[in-house]
Order: structure tokens, then sequence, then C-alpha cells
């Protein structure tokens, strides 16, 4: 079978590629997803070692994921998961659910987050830990 696509190669797709290359290595943003990433999982990590809700943070630069269990058997903690799903949402952060048993945070914020968005972030991701702990 032959392989056609009106849009593989046209002037305008390409300069906006090359622009969007451009903008990615000009304003450094590999190495903010990497550092902003790596900030990320240092405080999500510190937060598993105090919330036993957390039961695995894993990933790579920005893309993270952060699984909810229930208890040591790890439990998926599927309706704890959707419900801070939804009370981020009221507080203006978008995630989404991963994994098998929709428990597992997949965050995965555009390139230009900053360490003071990650700040955002984890503050509200504590205190709802925090009130479901309680």
């Amino acid at each position: 079978m032959e392989y056609f696509n009106t849009f593989g190669g046209n002037p305008v797709s390409s300069a906006i590629g090359k622009a969007v290359l451009d903008t990615i290595d000009n304003e450094n943003l590999m190495l903010n997803a990497r550092d902003s990433g790596d900030y990320m999982r240092m405080h999500r990590l510190k937060l598993q070692e105090r919330f036993d809700i957390i039961g695995d943070v894993r990933g790579l630069g920005l893309f993270i994921g952060v699984e909810l269990v229930k208890d040591a058997n790890l439990t998926p903690a599927t309706q704890e998961a959707q419900a801070l799903i939804e009370w981020l949402k009221s507080r203006k952060i978008l995630l989404s659910l991963d994994g098998r048993f929709n428990n597992v945070l997949k965050i995965k914020p555009p390139m230009v987050f900053t360490k003071d968005n990650a700040d955002y972030f984890i503050e509200h991701l504590l205190r709802w830990l925090s009130h479901i702990n309680a």
C-alpha cells in the first residue's frame, strides 16, 4: 500500500516545526523540563515518605506518575484518585488518571512549567493529603 499525506513536508508545517524546535533550544526548555521535573519528583518522594496513600512515584522529566493505594497490599485507591483530580481541578490544576485501575495521577505539564508552578502543585497536593490523612 502506498503512503500518502497532504501535510507532510509542506513549507508552512516545516516552518512551524522549525520555530518550535528553535524556541525549545533558545529558551533551554529541555533543561527546564529536567530541572523542574527533578524538583517535583524530589518533593513527591518526600510526600511518599509521609503519606501511605502514595504507593509509587515514577517518571522522567515532567512526565510523572504518582500511584495512589489504599494499603500495604497496594490495593488501588481509584475513588480517592478521582476525588483528588476533582479537588485539584477546582483549584485550577488539571491532571488525568492512568493505569489499569485509574489510580495513577498522570502529571504532564508543558515544558515551560517552573519550580514556582511545582510549588503551587505540591502545596495543594499536601493540603489534600493532610486532609484525607486526618
